[in-house]
């Protein structure tokens, strides 16, 4: 199993950069592909790399967001074939700030309505092929953290809290365990992985990769969540039998240098570019 990291906020080389986030999958002698970022860039380093996006054979949306899916027209532009898999939930608008003052974050708003042919949206767990599955994210506590993170849905031009049940991981079986991809982790990745571990026992995660959503709104230099909490997640991700933890995008720098103190050789950053490998299992 091989992932390329297409797109994310830290530049690598002669390759772009832009606050979001694509990965190029490669499982089982086939491809896949993980958001596109926010825009087209991600292509234009899929060419650099040598990766076709033509040969995608399924895509995925990991929520509904505008720094995951601002990329897709430009992928429809080249890959006629590949259907993108999301929560019906992208349906619904996401919105960021305050009651006073709320933007709009969600995925291009004519998308769905121009290529509704391109999506499968699902409603529930599901294995996708043998060994990758789509597992949502259902935690109650998913409003309360919506709140904190200042996030609303609008439905029925009403907004409600985010619970984030637009969100979802991709997981892939490898011969060392479950590879669990979940782009932002807003749901908590704790809870992420007690999820997918439920989900799929007796299967057990043991590599996450995605963003952590800790960055503070000021950027990627501060914290938007109690520094004690981040000290708390390292650990807790070891103990549940996380062995390899793969984390940019949305963690931002201080958190990571607070993981980095407790996770030591088990924490890895992510940039443009970054590759990872995993055995399959046979």
């Amino acid at each position: 199993m091989k992932i390329t990291v297409l797109i994310e906020n830290q530049p690598s080389g002669n390759l772009c950069a832009e606050h979001g986030l694509s990965l190029a999958i490669e499982y089982r002698k086939k491809h896949y592909l993980l958001d596109t970022g926010a825009s087209d860039a991600f292509t234009k380093n899929a060419e650099k790399l040598g990766i076709s996006l033509s040969e995608i054979d399924s895509a995925f949306l990991s929520h509904g967001h505008y720094d995951h899916s601002g990329g897709y027209e430009a992928f429809f532009a080249q890959n006629q074939k590949a259907k993108v898999y999301a929560k019906e939930e992208i349906q619904e608008a996401c919105y960021s700030g305050s009651d006073s003052s709320r933007n709009y974050i969600g995925i291009p708003e004519e998308l769905l309505e121009h290529y509704r042919d391109r999506f499968i949206l699902i409603k529930e767990d599901c294995e996708i092929e043998p060994g990758i599955w789509l597992i949502s994210h259902k935690s109650k506590d998913g409003s309360k953290r919506g709140i904190r993170a200042h996030m609303y849905r609008k439905k029925n031009e009403r907004f409600f809290p985010d619970d984030f049940a637009h969100e979802q991981s991709l997981v892939f079986e490898t011969a060392k365990g479950l590879v669990l991809l979940n782009s932002c982790s807003h749901g908590g990745i704790e809870s992420i992985v007690t999820e997918v571990n439920q989900a799929l026992s007796p299967k057990k995660v043991f590599a996450v990769l995605g963003g952590f959503h800790l960055k503070g709104a000021s950027g990627l230099d501060s914290l938007g969540v109690p520094k004690e909490e981040v000290e708390q997640m390292g650990p807790s991700l070891l103990s549940m039998g996380v062995e390899e933890i793969y984390t940019g995008h949305c963690t931002g720098f201080a958190a990571y240098e607070i993981l980095k103190t407790s996770c030591g050789s088990h924490l890895h950053d992510l940039k443009t570019g970054t590759v990872i490998t995993f055995a399959e299992k046979g």
